[in-house]
Parts: structure tokens; C-alpha cells; sequence
């Protein structure tokens, strides 16, 4: 695996390619002498200076020297075999990714800051090896989606001379942005105070230790058991840190057993209850507090049933009323037909009818009390009028939180990020009130086409987190651009509700995890954390350099556990086959199963789904039951090991980045 870049993301991918899914890891990144660039080890500067002609150094560094202090692994654990071999480099052209290794790698992420700088080098990659998996980091999603169809078809007419090899390369070109990547997680934060989520077909998954004591706790379904823990691997400082997977910064010397027992049958579970063991369960992510129905975007303007208020709608059916009864009464005291009864009585409300001289006093009287509901008419019109200009222009202004609001998540900052959470959290129901300084923000549009309650001001004046209710929300999502105004709003918000949920987002890692130590030790009793982009970002990264089927990965103390999405067409152990006969003891389980394809859709038509087209969320196992028949055209969500899945696929090991343990 390759890794090019110039931030923290770089490291991030880099650490969890090769404390996840041991792989070996070549990292190009610059000299990177600006703040907030990634260092340069100091046992490698002197080196590089002296290498300043040629442009580049590399080196092998041991694996203390890569990772921050608080990644994965770095706490005494054992250390892999493989290490992370550092180029430095100024910009990734051709000389650069030839001596990274590029034409004979497996996998090539391109993570620099700037759109330009990826799309160059992948384009020099793809040449270099048209059959290595690129990932790309761009902001502009419209752009990312056609750089990602040309380089895709760039792999398919190079690797169109080698057809014995196409069934087990996967060329692919997967195009990913910092936001889009860490909106699931951040919206977990929220809704169940944990950012260790792995999104899948509109579900929100979790895997959490669950000890004897705790069998039914939770926030969500619960769908399976994935692990049962090693006796060694029971720590009671687990069960306080729900970000905490499963052992994994734990050391495998703890003891002389085999390890966790991974996937395990049913029977093999209920031994391991009465035994009163350890397990790691997988369950969904739902939110416990008030939900709101989210409302179709059909347009901009407010519902029709808003656009007039409860009095004006009475006086309206009363004038109705009052009309009806006077077609009533003209039909009993003149004998005319209801319906002309009915139309004589609206050309009199509308005063255009002929004065009943002439005609009975019964008529003359109805005339009379016409005319009077018709002047009664007129003011109602007129009100009707400018009550629905008002309703229009107060839909395009900005909401107000209303009064009763309680249980919600007030999120600070609409911009690239603050955005897709805001909309994965309608997307869920979960009542918002954001908050913005600038009224031109990014999120701005988006919370007034979704009638979101918005507080402009900044943040730190005094009254702006009152207004949006901070005292009675369930949340914090502190998610601007600068680490001290997060801060200080997580400081002000706790002053005023100390039990209040809060989630940081801060740039520097170790600057977040000493905000997150400090405010855990001053309210012990409230759930805080405090997350950088890239360490969220870092595995829906790292899962995309591993193919396009993996989603996620799930470390179970020194082993890990992978979450793909397979069609099941092509795969005789799916297609045809019931979720019971899928499932295999220690290597496959099936999770869930999208089946939104219809029946007679084909390979061609499940391949032309444009990317961004709304799915139905997954099916669960639990709600198609184990006799469901696995169709060609279904996606089936898999928990497997990298044996079990290296089987499914069929893929040689190198080639699929899929290594045996």
C-alpha cells in the first residue's frame, strides 16, 4: 500500500493500514515544515537535509516513530513485523511514485490538500499501473465522480488484454471527502455518545464489549454476537469507554488462551453466557430521545396546511357554513333546486345579483343576510391575503428554535463538515437547532430548505448558546473550523448543564486528547469527546485502499473482524442460497440484506445506479428471517474474517490485499 499526503490524514491511513489489516505501508509526504504538517521523525531531519539536492530521502522507521502517542497500538503492545517505510518527497510526480513502489503496489491513497495536486498524480498512477486501486480525497463531489468514471474506464481498456486476470483484479477508483466520510460518525456522537460506527445501506452499526453483568444494555437492536473475549481479556476499564473496540490496544502475552473465539455458533454463545463470559456484540444505532418526520424536499416554500393560521381557517369555514345555510333556507322558502339555490346565494354574497324587489319577502330577507356575509367576506379575504405573503417571506427567513423545544442537538458551525451532519441527523429524525456566525455559511440554504431552527451569532457572545436552548438539549456537536472556539463553547455549554453530552471537533490529536482527559476528569459523570477529522476519517480511508466491498473493520484484541458489501450475483455461496446455509462458524455471517433491486433487474441495470441515488435502508436478518433466498441482484452486508472473505471472493491474497493470519 501507498499513502501520499501532506496533513494528519496521511498518518492516520498509514497507522490503521498497518495496525488493522497488516499491511506493509510505503508513506510519501513532503518536507512539510509548516504548521500543521505532518513532522518529519528527528531521526530522519539531519538525513533529509543532506539529501536536499536530490529532493526525496527514504528510510524505515520503527513503528513508535510514525504513530502519535494516542493511535492504536501505541501503548506497549506488540509491535507487527512490517513497518511503515517513509519517503519524503515534495510532490508526487513520476519519480516519486516509481520509487514509492507505485507500479507493482496494490493500492495507491492520494490525500493531499488540494483537489489539483490528486487528480494529477492519480492520473500519472493509473498510468504507471492500470490495475491499482486507487483512493482519492477530493472536496468537489460533482468533479470526484467524474474523475472517478475516466479513471475506472482508464483501468478497463489497460486490463482488457488480460482477461484471466479479471476476475480477481480490482482496478477500482473510489473518491472520498473529509465530510462526507465523518458525518455518519459524528452523528452517532449524538445519538448513542460514540463515534465507533460503520455506516452500511442506511444503517448505523456498532460493535460494543458486553460483559456478564450487562446483557441487555444498549441503545439499538441488537443483531449479533461477533466475538467471545479471551479470559485474559477481561479489563473492567472497558466497559467505561464506549469508543473503546474490544481489547484492541490489548497485548496478546495476557495469558496463555487462544485468543477470542471470532464469529461464533449459536451453541458456542450459550456456553460462554452461562460461563458468564466477555463478547462483542454488533447492534444498530437508534436514537432514544424525541424524533421529528423528516419532510420531502419537493420545494421551497412552506406546506400549504402552514400558510394560514387556525383562527383564519375557522372564520373561513364559517362564511362556508353560513353560505350553505342560506342555499338551505332559499330552498325551503322559495322551492328552488338545491344548486340554484347554492349559485343565487353566491351572486348575492358577491352583491352581483338583481335587487329582489319583485320578489317575496322571504327572498328579500335571504338577499339581505347575504350581502351582510358578503361584506363579512371581505376582511377575511384580505387577511388570508397577507397572511400568506407573511407565511412566504417567513419561509425564507431563517427559523427560530420554538419555545417547548427540549431533547435536541444544538450544532455549532454549517460548513463543509457541520453540513453533512446536519443532514445525516434529519435524515434520522433527531431534532437540530444550529448555530452560525456567518449568515453566507456553507449549511445556511440547507437548514432553511429543511426549516432547521438557526441562531446566527457567534458563538462565544454571551446569549447566543441561551437562545438555542443549550439548557435543555440532549447534545453538543461543536464542529466549527477553530479549536478555540469549540472549546469554548464546550465550556460555557457545560457551565450552564454539566451533564450535557459534548463532542469536540479539534484539528491536533494530542491537543484532543488532552481536552478530552481534562473534561472527563472535571465532569466525570458526563460523556465527552473530542475527535480530529482525520482520526475519523482515517478507516473509511483505509477500507477503500482494501476494496470496494470492505466498509469497515472491527479490531477483537489482536485479531479484526471485516464488514463488507457483496451482490450476491456471481457468488454461488450467496445467490440461491438461504442466511442460514450462508452462515459459516469462525469465518461468514450474514448482517443484512439490501433487496431494493427488483426482481428482474440485471447486471446492466444494477451497474448503470447512478452514485447519490436514494436506497431503501438494509434489511436485517432479524426481519427477513434465516429461511430468506439470497436473489442475484441483492447486496448482502457480511461480517467475515479475512479468511472467511478471502474464500467468498475467491481473490488471491496479494492481490486482494487480504492477508491470512
Amino acid at each position: 500500500m501507498v499513502v501520499c499526503g501532506d496533513d494528519a490524514l496521511a498518518h492516520r491511513i498509514a497507522a490503521e493500514l498497518r495496525d488493522v489489516y497488516r499491511e506493509r505501508v510505503t508513506l510519501v509526504m513532503p518536507s512539510a515544515r509548516e504548521p500543521h504538517r505532518p513532522r518529519i521523525p528527528p531521526s530522519l531531519r539531519g538525513l533529509g537535509r543532506a539529501s536536499a539536492l536530490l529532493g526525496r530521502v527514504t528510510a524505515a522507521v520503527a513503528r513508535t516513530s510514525l504513530l502519535p502517542s494516542d493511535a492504536p497500538g501505541a501503548d506497549g503492545g506488540a509491535p507487527p513485523e512490517e513497518t511503515v517505510r517513509i519517503l519524503e518527497s515534495a510532490e508526487a510526480d513520476d519519480a516519486t511514485l516509481i520509487e514509492a513502489g507505485v507500479p507493482g503496489a496494490e493500492a495507491l491513497a492520494l490525500v493531499y490538500d488540494d483537489d489539483e495536486t490528486n487528480i494529477h498524480a492519480a492520473l500519472r498512477a493509473r498510468r504507471l499501473n492500470p490495475r491499482l486501486r486507487l483512493v482519492i480525497r477530493l472536496y468537489n463531489r460533482k468533479l470526484g465522480q467524474h474523475v472517478e468514471a475516466l479513471l475506472d474506464q482508464a483501468a478497463a481498456v489497460a486490463t482488457d488484454t488480460d482477461p484471466a486476470d479479471a476476475e480477481w483484479i480490482d482496478a477500482s477508483t473510489t473518491v472520498l471527502s473529509d465530510a462526507d466520510t465523518v458525518a455518519p460518525a459524528l452523528a452517532a456522537t449524538a445519538v448513542a455518545g460514540t463515534s465507533k460506527v460503520i455506516e452500511a445501506d442506511g444503517l448505523l452499526l456498532r460493535a460494543v464489549e458486553r460483559g456478564p453483568d450487562a446483557p441487555g444494555r444498549g441503545t439499538g437492536t441488537q443483531l449479533c454476537t461477533l466475538a467471545l473475549l479471551s479470559p485474559s481479556a477481561d479489563d473492567p476499564d472497558d466497559g467505561h469507554r464506549p469508543d473503546h473496540l474490544a481489547g484492541r490496544h490489548r497485548s496478546a502475552s495476557r495469558g496463555d488462551d487462544d485468543g477470542p473465539v471470532m464469529l461464533p455458533g449459536a451453541g458456542a454463545v450459550a456456553v460462554a453466557r452461562e460461563a458468564g463470559g466477555s463478547r462483542v456484540v454488533l447492534e444498530t444505532v437508534t436514537y432514544g430521545g424525541r424524533q421529528v418526520r423528516p419532510r420531502a424536499l419537493r420545494g421551497r416554500g412552506a406546506p400549504l396546511g402552514s400558510l394560514f393560521s387556525a383562527r383564519l381557517r375557522w372564520s373561513i369555514a364559517g362564511i362556508v357554513g353560513a353560505v350553505l345555510a342560506l342555499a338551505v333556507a332559499s330552498t325551503l322558502t322559495t322551492g328552488e333546486p338545491p344548486l340554484h339555490a347554492v349559485y343565487l346565494s353566491l351572486l348575492d354574497l358577491f352583491a352581483i345579483n338583481d335587487p329582489a324587489v319583485d320578489e317575496p319577502l322571504a327572498r328579500k330577507v335571504l338577499q339581505l343576510l347575504s350581502g351582510l356575509t358578503g361584506l363579512l367576506l371581505l376582511p377575511v379575504l384580505i387577511a388570508a391575503v397577507l397572511e400568506a405573503l407573511g407565511t412566504f417571506r417567513s419561509a425564507a427567513t431563517l427559523r427560530r428554535p420554538p419555545r417547548g423545544l427540549s431533547g435536541h442537538v444544538v450544532l455549532l458551525g454549517l460548513g463543509k463538515v457541520g453540513t453533512r451532519v446536519l443532514t445525516r441527523l434529519h435524515e434520522l429524525g433527531i431534532p437540530v437547532v444550529c448555530v452560525e456566525a456567518d449568515p453566507e455559511a456553507r449549511g445556511i440554504p440547507l437548514a432553511r430548505r429543511l426549516r432547521v431552527p438557526v441562531v446566527l451569532g457567534d458563538v462565544t457572545d454571551e446569549g447566543v448558546l441561551e437562545a438555542a436552548k443549550i439548557e435543555r438539549a440532549r447534545t453538543l456537536l461543536a464542529l466549527t473550523s477553530v479549536d478555540s472556539t469549540n472549546l469554548e463553547a464546550a465550556l460555557y455549554a457545560r457551565s450552564l448543564t454539566p451533564r450535557l453530552r459534548v463532542t469536540l471537533r479539534l484539528f491536533d490529536d494530542r491537543f484532543a486528547t488532552a481536552v478530552y482527559r481534562t473534561l472527563r476528569a472535571a465532569h466525570p459523570r458526563a460523556l465527552t469527546r473530542s475527535r480530529s477529522v482525520t482520526f475519523l476519517a482515517a478507516p473509511a480511508f483505509a477500507g477503500a485502499l482494501m476494496g470496494r466491498q470492505i466498509i469497515g473493520a472491527i479490531p477483537v484484541e489482536r485479531r479484526v473482524l471485516l464488514v463488507a458489501r457483496v451482490e450476491a450475483r456471481g457468488h454461488p455461496e450467496l445467490s440461491g442460497r438461504t442466511v442460514a446455509e450462508v452462515l459459516r462458524p469462525g469465518r461468514l455471517r450474514v448482517l443484512a440484506v439490501d433487496t431494493s433491486a427488483p426482481d428482474d433487474a440485471g447486471p446492466d441495470a444494477a451497474a448503470a445506479e447512478p452514485d447519490g441515488t436514494e436506497r431503501e435502508p438494509a434489511r436485517l436478518v432479524h426481519e427477513l428471517g434465516d429461511t430468506y433466498v439470497l436473489r442475484p441482484q441483492d447486496r448482502v452486508l457480511l461480517a467475515a474474517t479475512r479468511e472467511g472473505l478471502g474464500d467468498l471472493l475467491g481473490r488471491r491474497p496479494a492481490a486482494s490485499g487480504i492477508r491470512q493470519d
